[in-house]
């Protein structure tokens, strides 16, 4: 099995690869990742949650993880249904909405054991 890690910087992707941010419900993308995922990948204005373009949106602004947490469940469903997807998770909640690493990454436990899914660096050793 092939451990990914997410590169620090996304500046470009293969036809395969979708970029994974946290977003607004409101699908409002004005920074942070999810500005990189509107200029960059294809991630729709007005599209808070799931796939648009190369991109996979996860909200992270509407309260605490445990709101977060069923988006996450929804986005590890959806990358083990498409396995010939690779999908690399940004810091998703760790910039604007305010959230630590070791509050998001546990979050990802289940899709550690997915190679089609690449988490930040540091997120496995945190998710244990």
């Amino acid at each position: 099995m092939t451990l990914r890690v997410t590169p620090k910087f996304i500046t470009s992707l293969n036809p395969n690869e979708i970029f994974v941010f946290g977003s607004n419900l409101a699908g409002a993308h004005g920074g942070g990742a999810a500005r990189i995922a509107y200029e960059s990948f294809g991630a729709e204005w007005g599209v808070g949650v799931g796939m648009t373009g190369q991109c996979y949106a996860i909200p992270t602004m509407q309260g605490g993880v445990d709101t977060i947490r069923p988006y996450v469940d929804d986005f590890i469903l959806y990358a083990g249904q498409h396995p010939e997807l690779l999908f690399f998770v940004t810091r998703i909640g760790c910039g604007i909405a305010g959230f630590t690493d070791e509050q998001i990454a546990p979050l990802f436990k289940a899709a550690v054991a997915m190679e089609n899914v690449a988490l930040p660096e540091g997120w496995r050793e945190i998710i244990g």
